[in-house]
C-alpha cells in the first residue's frame, strides 16, 4: 500500500492581511512555528511517504516558492493549476497522475495552512484511513470538535462501518451559533477538515459517476499524462473544467463514504484571533512576535516587523505591522478582515494586495 501526499497550496489568505498577499499567502507563512504552513505540513508527513510520492498543487505564481519550501520535492510533482478552479479539478489533476504511476495508490488530500499540535496522533489517522481507503472507501477526517463554532463546515456521522470509521449522514454548511451549539450537544457532529484520503482509480470513478461533466477533460488529460503535450493539453483543458468542491462534487453524492474521528491538536489557522490556538502566550495571554512593548493588555495577538510597536490598555484586540502596513481590529472580528482586501481592490490600491 503505497500512499501519496496531495498538499493543496492554493488559497489567497485574505484574512491574514497585511501579512498574506497575492504573491505570498498564508500558506507560505510562518504562523505558527519558524518554519511557514506548507513546510510544516509537508514536514509531518516524513515516516508516512517520502517526498518523492509527495504532490503540491498550486497556481503558477507560487509554484517557485512552493518548490523551495519543500526540499527533495521533485519538479515533476508540483502541479501548476493554469487556473483556480476549486478542490474537484485540482483532485482529478492529482488523481490522474497517481493513477499513471499507481492506478491503485492511495491519496491523502491535505490543506497545506493548517496547523496539528499532535504530529504522531495524526500521523496514526491518517494510516488508519489509508488503510480503510484501500477496501474502496474514500475517507474524510472529521476533527473532534471543542466549541460551537460557527467558521467550520460539520459532518453528521452515523454507525460503525465493518471496515472501519463510521457512515455519513450528512454534511451541513458553516452553522449559526444556536445551530453549532446544537451539533455540540447532540455528540454525533464532527468539523469538516478537508482532509480525504482514497484510492486513486476509486476517486477517478466518483468523478465519472457523479461530476460526467468533467469527463472529456479527465480523458484528454490521462491521453497526455507523461507526454511532452501534457502542459499543452492541462492549459486548453484546466480553464473549461466546472469550479466546483470536492464536497458538492463528491463527497456530498457518494455512497461509499467513511468519516474517521480525528483528536490530534487540528486547527485551520482561518484567522489571526487563532493565533493563540497554534502560539505561546504569556501570562496576561498575550500572543507577541518581533519588537513590541505592551502595557496594561490582555489576551492581544501583536505581530510586529521592524518598527517597535507600542500597545496601551488593550483587550482581546489583534495588531499587525507588515512593514507597509498596519492592522488593528478587535478580535472577534477577525473574519471581517478580508474585507479590508475587497476596499483595496474597489480603490485598486494594487502595491497592498
Amino acid at each position: 500500500m503505497a500512499l501519496y501526499p496531495v498538499i493543496m497550496a492554493g488559497g489567497s489568505g485574505t484574512r491574514f492581511w497585511p501579512l498574506s498577499r497575492q504573491a505570498r499567502p498564508k500558506q507560505f507563512l510562518p504562523l505558527a512555528s519558524k518554519h511557514p504552513l506548507l513546510t510544516d505540513t509537508a514536514l509531518r508527513l516524513k515516516g508516512l511517504a517520502p517526498v518523492k510520492n509527495t504532490f503540491i498543487v498550486c497556481g503558477p505564481v507560487h509554484a517557485k516558492t512552493a518548490l523551495k519550501l519543500v526540499k527533495g520535492l521533485p519538479k515533476g510533482n508540483l502541479l501548476v493549476e493554469p487556473v483556480a478552479r476549486n478542490t474537484a479539478p485540482a483532485i482529478a489533476l492529482a488523481a490522474l497522475q497517481v493513477a499513471a504511476r499507481d492506478p491503485r495508490g492511495i491519496l491523502a488530500v491535505l490543506p497545506s495552512d493548517h496547523h496539528v499540535a499532535d504530529v504522531k496522533g495524526f500521523q496514526r489517522t491518517l494510516a488508519e484511513a489509508a488503510r480503510i481507503a484501500e477496501g474502496g472507501h474514500i475517507v474524510t477526517l472529521g476533527i473532534k470538535p471543542a466549541r460551537p463554532e460557527t467558521g467550520y463546515g460539520y459532518i453528521q456521522v452515523g454507525d460503525a462501518l465493518e471496515g472501519g470509521g463510521r457512515s455519513v449522514k450528512a454534511f451541513k454548511e458553516k452553522p449559526d451559533l444556536k445551530t453549532a451549539q446544537e451539533y455540540l450537544a447532540g455528540g454525533d457532529y464532527l468539523w469538516n477538515g478537508g482532509i480525504f484520503v482514497f484510492r486513486a482509480d476509486v476517486m477517478l470513478e466518483a468523478f465519472q459517476k457523479h461530476m460526467p461533466e468533467m469527463q472529456k477533460g479527465l480523458d484528454a488529460l490521462q491521453k497526455a499524462a507523461g507526454k511532452r503535450t501534457f502542459p499543452a493539453v492541462l492549459k486548453r483543458v484546466f480553464p473549461k473544467l466546472p469550479s466546483i468542491s470536492i464536497d458538492y462534487g463528491v463527497m456530498e453524492k457518494a455512497e461509499n463514504i467513511a468519516v474517521l474521528d480525528g483528536d490530534f491538536g487540528w486547527s485551520d489557522v482561518g484567522s489571526f484571533a487563532a493565533i493563540p490556538e497554534v502560539r505561546p502566550a504569556d501570562a496576561q495571554g498575550n500572543v507577541v512576535s518581533g519588537d513590541a512593548v505592551l502595557v496594561d493588555c490582555t489576551n492581544c495577538v501583536v505581530l510586529g516587523d521592524k518598527r517597535t510597536l507600542s500597545v496601551v490598555g488593550m483587550h482581546d484586540v489583534v495588531v499587525v505591522d507588515s512593514g507597509d502596513a498596519v492592522l488593528v481590529v478587535p478580535k472577534d472580528r477577525s473574519q471581517d478582515v478580508r474585507k479590508v482586501v475587497e476596499a483595496l481592490k474597489a480603490k485598486k490600491r494594487l502595491k497592498l494586495l
